[in-house]
């Protein structure tokens, strides 16, 4: 399975989510980078993906989105291949 990264805040009730359909997908371990203790980590988030909210959800390398994105990744059947490490 790919390796996760999520760039979350403590109250974000999407990241909760996000982190809840990861791991109903079989996802054990998600690397979380907490914007609101390392505000230095916010810049950086910024300037990878060009958006300020989160959850910003990478898997491997791929820049997924938001939670918004994650569901419609999954809707049309990308979001398994894409944790397994295979194309779509």
């Amino acid at each position: 399975m790919q390796p996760v990264k999520m760039y979350t805040t403590a109250v974000c009730p999407y990241c909760i989510r996000a982190k809840q359909i990861l791991k109903s997908k079989g996802v054990e371990s998600i690397e979380e980078i907490r914007i609101d203790m390392q505000p230095d980590e916010r810049m950086k988030m910024m300037e990878i993906t060009g958006r300020r909210t989160v959850p910003q959800i990478f898997i491997g390398e791929t820049h997924v989105g938001g939670h918004d994105d994650l569901v419609a990744l999954d809707g049309r059947g990308g979001l398994m291949p894409l944790l397994n490490g295979t194309p779509a």
